[in-house]
């Protein structure tokens, strides 16, 4: 599939939700994605990526940035708080703020660099032990932690458990969200992405279905 038809589908998506077109950000998820893929999605004019681990964004995206004007990045993968500088310094927004250690790491780096990306807090909707997030039990109070320590938490993101319906998931996130008067909702992926327009989503994260299939090697 291209990126033509997947905007097509997520413009439609949008106006049979009523929601104004262009209202959704598309993710044009590039980790594990060879250069030639990902040049050739530049060269279409898509503005917007993201990538799952800092060290791979930090040998593919400095070369971009210097071709392509007005690329941005986010980071969707979770982030290891030694890796948390270089981050701020790669990411225009990091999706998978998960933890009070790294909202800590993150506020101490943005008063002595005067920087941090947009922050999204990363909720575990299905409440799944193997996966990061915060629990949706803890997540007001992580929230106003966040805005205490005047960090920039502008959305939430989940992924939801694979066998679950997902719908359940993009409206509880949506609900902590509006109780918080947070606009920002990162959900949605290749197979789900239209489902997550109908219950709100800004960003939406697709990957496989305009690159292709991943080699993982």
């Amino acid at each position: 599939m291209s990126l033509s038809e997947i905007t097509s589908r997520l413009h439609k998506a949008e106006t049979e939700s009523g929601r104004p077109v262009g209202s959704t950000r598309l993710i044009a998820v590039s980790k594990v994605q060879p250069n030639e893929r990902v040049e050739a999605v530049l060269q279409q004019g898509h503005r917007l990526f993201g990538e799952n681990k800092v060290q791979e964004a930090a040998g593919k995206w400095p070369n971009f940035r210097e071709r392509f004007d007005n690329v941005q990045l986010h980071l969707l993968g979770p982030l290891q708080t030694n890796k948390a500088r270089q981050a701020i310094g790669l990411f225009d927004a990091i999706h998978s703020l998960d933890r009070p250690k790294l909202a800590n790491t993150l506020a101490r780096l943005a008063q002595e660099t005067g920087d941090c990306p947009d922050l999204f807090v990363q909720v575990n909707t299905g409440e799944e032990p193997q996966k990061a997030g915060i629990l949706p039990a803890d997540a007001d109070a992580f929230i106003a932690e966040c805005r205490g320590m005047d960090l920039p938490v502008v959305g939430l993101m989940c992924i939801p458990p694979v066998n679950e319906e997902p719908s359940l998931h993009f409206a509880l996130l949506a609900k902590i969200a509006a109780r918080n008067g947070i606009d920002g909702l990162s959900m949605g992926m290749s197979a789900d992405f239209e489902k997550a327009v109908s219950f709100g989503a800004t960003h939406v994260r697709v990957g496989s279905a305009i690159f292709g299939a991943r080699d993982y090697g």
